[in-house]
């Protein structure tokens, strides 16, 4: 009887630290204290250049006559998402590293989750709807000024961003309604499913079924639709007769495919695999790559391998250079 009271007592006391539990505390890199201000000086740059080069990228497709195409509408709006997605996660980060503490509300936490996952999200599905542009570009371009009116690109924009909300304020409503009375401290740089519900106690398999769901419909099925489109796309530039002409329409589609395969890559390792499967290094590498590493990468790719960026870009140039020597 006196066992079964101290039971008793012993599962309130855990009911009572559940219900006031105010705070998470996000590890980040405190395993390596050492890198703490390489780490800081490091990701500050990159986002520092993540803002700059994509903000000069939204300015091109904004000013330049040249650039006025659907194609470079839904570049400028690509842009405009990795600078959310990455604001979403490494201004947070950087204060951590600066104050070597991780501790962060459960309101916040929640708060940072949903962003995102809804940013991630208009992603994907972003990304598939510039492979459907490539593929009215090339596959069907008669079609073209007809099948991709500014109305229809304004549409294919908004049902990219707006898609996500319902979803993923209903996951990350179901995530924070768990218990979290094994531990409060997340083995990671921001909130993200796979380590909270690690920290879960009680059974999460519907939540872990949810998040398999979420991330067939929109990881899974926008990959697949865009390799479908690209599989169209190869097949009818390898029908081109002229080389110079299959090498032009391979430039346009090369840059947007290597970051599909870069993005969609560690996302769908991250979120389809097996909580079990997944150790904490890991997990944290490859949500280095896809929230840091791949937006940062993404201007690069996308301004190098273009032709009609560049010459923007050296328009641009010129522009200011001749506006700077008339005030000397």
């Amino acid at each position: 009887m006196m066992e079964l009271n101290q039971d008793e007592d012993q599962f309130k006391t855990e009911k009572s630290n559940v219900s006031t539990l105010i705070e998470f505390i996000l590890l980040g890199f405190s395993d390596v204290p050492s890198l703490q201000w390489m780490l800081f000086i490091i990701f500050l740059f990159m986002y520092l250049t993540i803002l700059m080069c994509n903000s000069i990228i939204i300015l091109l497709a904004k000013t330049d006559p040249a650039l006025q195409t659907p194609m470079y509408f839904f570049l400028s709006n690509f842009s405009f998402l990795e600078v959310c997605y990455v604001t979403a996660t490494i201004p947070r980060m950087l204060m951590d590293l600066y104050t070597l503490k991780g501790n962060i509300s459960v309101l916040a936490c929640a708060t940072q989750m949903y962003f995102v996952l809804m940013l991630g999200g208009t992603e994907c599905l972003l990304l598939a709807a510039m492979a459907y542009d490539r593929y009215v570009a090339i596959c069907k371009p008669l079609q073209y000024s007809l099948l991709m009116k500014d109305k229809v690109c304004l549409q294919l924009i908004a049902a990219s961003w707006i898609s996500g909300i319902p979803v993923e304020i209903g996951q990350t409503y179901q995530i924070f309604s768990l218990h979290f009375c094994a531990s409060n401290k997340i083995d990671h740089f921001f909130c993200d499913i796979p380590p909270l519900l690690k920290l879960a106690c009680g059974d999460t398999f519907v939540n872990t079924v949810a998040v398999y769901v979420v991330a067939v419909v929109f990881v899974m099925i926008p990959f697949l639709l865009i390799i479908g489109s690209y599989v169209k796309i190869i097949c009818n530039i390898m029908k081109l007769s002229s080389a110079k002409g299959r090498a032009k329409a391979f430039s346009t589609c090369s840059s947007h495919l290597i970051v599909v395969v870069l993005f969609y890559g560690t996302a769908s390792i991250t979120y389809l695999q097996p909580k079990s499967n997944q150790s904490e290094g890991i997990g944290k590498l490859l949500s280095l790559f896809y929230t840091i590493l791949i937006p940062a990468l993404n201007p690069l790719i996308y301004t190098l391998r273009n032709k009609d960026i560049m010459m923007a870009l050296r328009k641009l140039q010129n522009k200011l250079l001749t506006r700077w020597e008339s005030l000397k």
